[in-house]
């Protein structure tokens, strides 16, 4: 009888020593994400993230030549996934119209399409606080034109941007002070013609954060011109009084911190926008 217990002690043993070894793999597998979802028994919690995006900026979001995603802003969010083993990154592709409405409706978690904070976006949706990149907006105006200097000198005029935009944000607050002077022409989120439409005179103008210029007219085209119209950080945009999306927001701070302390931030700017535009801040 001693000896049949004995061996079923044995048995229970083996089994037991087994389970250890498989958990024990599980964990080197997916140490990293179970350390960083704090779960005491080694199993991985990651939450997957909805990234909306869009795929007509050059350089920033679109499609390449092997049909694959890619540009400034789709790199960056996978190195900062990398710096977040809690999460999963899942990129959903739209109009960049659609981006603020998918984001309201729970469609997708955060938008990542180079987004300016200004005040009126503020009152409806919530921003991480370490910005990834940093420019300033101007008119735009094909190359031999010189008699555009200034938001005044657009009244009468047809100036492009795009619905939603902060550069739209711009002449739509000017309109409300004096009259609608200016003729907003949006531009439809496929689009990418606005080289075309401004040189060949079907509009006057458009707006245009620094580093766009030489993305969108390669050839030389267009020209920046005037003062600044407004400074601005970009940063990712999220629900607003959501105690999920701000535990994102604050992730992926210490992401972004991260990656410009190693230089792959100023890296992949520098790649990507052919100049690094993450040093400046707002402030």
């Amino acid at each position: 009888m001693k000896k049949s217990i004995s061996l079923v002690i044995a048995s229970l043993l083996t089994l037991a020593i087994a389970g250890c070894g498989n958990n024990s793999t599980n964990s080197s597998q997916n140490g990293n994400a179970a350390e960083a979802s704090g779960t005491a028994n080694g199993s991985t919690k990651v939450t997957k993230i909805i990234v909306g995006t869009g795929t007509a900026f050059p350089k920033v979001c679109f499609i390449d030549e092997n049909g694959k995603l890619t540009g400034f802003d789709v790199e960056l969010l996978k190195e900062i996934d990398k710096q977040l083993p809690e999460y999963e990154f899942e990129f959903q592709t739209m109009d960049f119209s659609n981006l603020l409405l998918s984001l309201e409706t729970k469609k997708i978690d955060l938008v990542a399409h180079v987004m300016e904070k200004n005040p009126e976006r503020e009152l409806k949706y919530s921003f991480n606080k370490e910005a990834y990149a940093h420019w300033r907006n101007r008119i735009v105006v094909a190359k031999d034109n010189d008699s555009i200097q200034s938001l005044d000198d657009l009244k009468g005029k047809k100036v492009l941007v795009g619905a939603t935009s902060a550069q739209a944000q711009i002449l739509e607050n000017y309109n409300k002070e004096h009259d609608n002077a200016i003729n907003i022409v949006y531009q439809n989120g496929a689009a990418n013609d606005t080289v075309a439409q401004i040189s060949t005179g079907r509009v006057d103008a458009t707006l245009a954060a620094d580093f766009v210029l030489p993305i969108i007219d390669p050839q030389s085209q267009l020209k920046a011109t005037g003062d600044e119209l407004s400074s601005a950080d970009i940063l990712y945009v999220f629900r607003k009084d959501d105690a999920d999306s701000q535990k994102l927001s604050d992730a992926i701070d210490s992401a972004i911190k991260e990656l410009k302390t190693d230089g792959t931030l100023g890296k992949l700017s520098t790649e990507w926008l052919g100049a690094d535009v993450t040093a400046d801040s707002v402030k």
